[in-house]
């Protein structure tokens, strides 16, 4: 699936990535042809009739990388620029990041290629329900379990859990998570991802002997994990001095909330009163202990990572950084905590969503963010320790 011309791709990462570790752990050469290839690969034509009338075709795709844990999990995206090679590659690192947390599933992704930004309300909820209509046959609560990603949310999670259950003739909530609280949803799951990435700084500036509180962080991206990440670490006493979404960065703030409040009305980080404005690039090669690349894949690469001054690099995103990316950093001795761990909450409360759903009994938040701590925490010092 990968070509000379694309060794910067998420799959040729995550393939470059997987036989360094094979290599690394000894596993034989059987052992790569088995989790180097997907078990399940569907393509599917998604047909949207606009509100104007018109009828388009778009391409969908749902991989299930593995089933050998459990069932398969994970999320669903929309977004213009998705293939397969992305999906195939966004699967095998749920994979992995499952195992990791030791959670009883296997890896999976999907989506569809299209702008959400483009679409109407109601021409969303009719990609979504066709979409789902043409990955029906490989999902459910013992198989499949789909989550919101980058351009979809709750409300797309319960148009899909709409159109599963209306098909098997009653409600199924386990189908999919991250669904809104009155339709089984779980509380937490919206903070999740950005809480995990939180603990996770919080943790590699103990092993680097650096004290957390005031620690200096940068953060690219600013949407729900940039965002999520920057609120629980201003809560457990960091600094966050810059943040970015896919317009630049803005420094000079005080405090998260405002910038936050800023976007809501205006749409961009860029342009808040009082702030300087900057680069993603120059927000990677900042002066802080901690940089969080949450955006998209391939944020630091060969040429960027040069110019990083963090001590610590806490991967928010799928897939940030490039092989090359990862050499020079190493290189130059920075604690990288990569995406298989950093940005792992989500799934982890995915899960609970999913165990709580089977159950009909539902936890506190306090409960939620009790045991992901926990979760997390051991997936921590397991890795530490080896």
């Amino acid at each position: 699936m990968t070509t000379a011309s694309s060794m910067e791709s998420p799959l040729a990462t995550a393939l470059s990535q997987l036989r360094r570790a094979i290599d690394q752990l000894k596993l034989s050469e059987n052992d790569w042809n088995t989790l180097s290839t997907p078990r399940r690969v569907l393509e599917v034509a998604v047909p949207l009739r606009r509100d104007d009338g018109r009828v388009e075709m778009y391409k969908g795709y749902r991989v299930q990388y593995s089933t050998t844990r459990g069932p398969s999990k994970g999320g669903v995206r929309f977004h213009q620029d998705i293939d397969l090679d992305e999906t195939v590659a966004l699967a095998m690192l749920m994979t992995w990041k499952c195992a990791l947390a030791n959670l009883p599933y296997g890896g999976a992704k999907g989506g569809v290629a299209v702008n959400p930004k483009t679409l109407s309300l109601t021409e969303n909820e009719r990609l979504t329900r066709r979409y789902t209509s043409e990955i029906l046959p490989i999902i459910g609560p013992e198989r499949d379990i789909p989550a919101p990603d980058v351009g979809t949310d709750e409300r797309n999670m319960a148009w899909m859990m709409d159109t599963y259950s209306v098909n098997a003739g009653f409600s199924v909530p386990g189908v999919v998570t991250g669904k809104p609280i009155v339709l089984g949803g779980s509380l937490g799951r919206t903070s999740a991802t950005g809480d995990g990435v939180a603990i996770s700084v919080r943790e590699a500036l103990k092993l680097r002997g650096i004290n957390p509180d005031g620690a200096t962080v940068a953060i690219q991206g600013f949407g729900k994990v940039g965002y999520w990440a920057a609120v629980a670490l201003e809560e457990m006493g960091l600094k966050v001095v810059a943040v970015s979404d896919v317009n630049g960065g803005v420094t000079g703030f005080k405090s998260v909330s405002e910038v936050h409040a800023f976007v809501e009305k205006n749409g961009t980080v860029v342009g808040m009163p009082g702030t300087d404005r900057i680069t993603n690039t120059e927000l990677l090669h900042l002066p802080v202990d901690v940089l969080v690349p949450a955006a998209l894949a391939d944020s630091i690469t060969e040429v960027s990572a040069t110019g990083i001054k963090a001590k610590v690099v806490v991967e928010g995103a799928n897939a940030p950084t490039t092989p090359g990316g990862d050499a020079i950093m190493n290189d130059k001795g920075i604690l990288v905590v990569p995406d298989i761990l950093a940005n792992s909450g989500g799934v982890i409360v995915s899960y609970f969503e999913w165990v709580q759903d089977k159950q009909n009994y539902f936890w506190s938040a306090e409960e939620v963010k009790e045991n992901l701590n926990s979760i997390l925490m051991r997936a921590i010092n397991d890795v530490a320790e080896n």
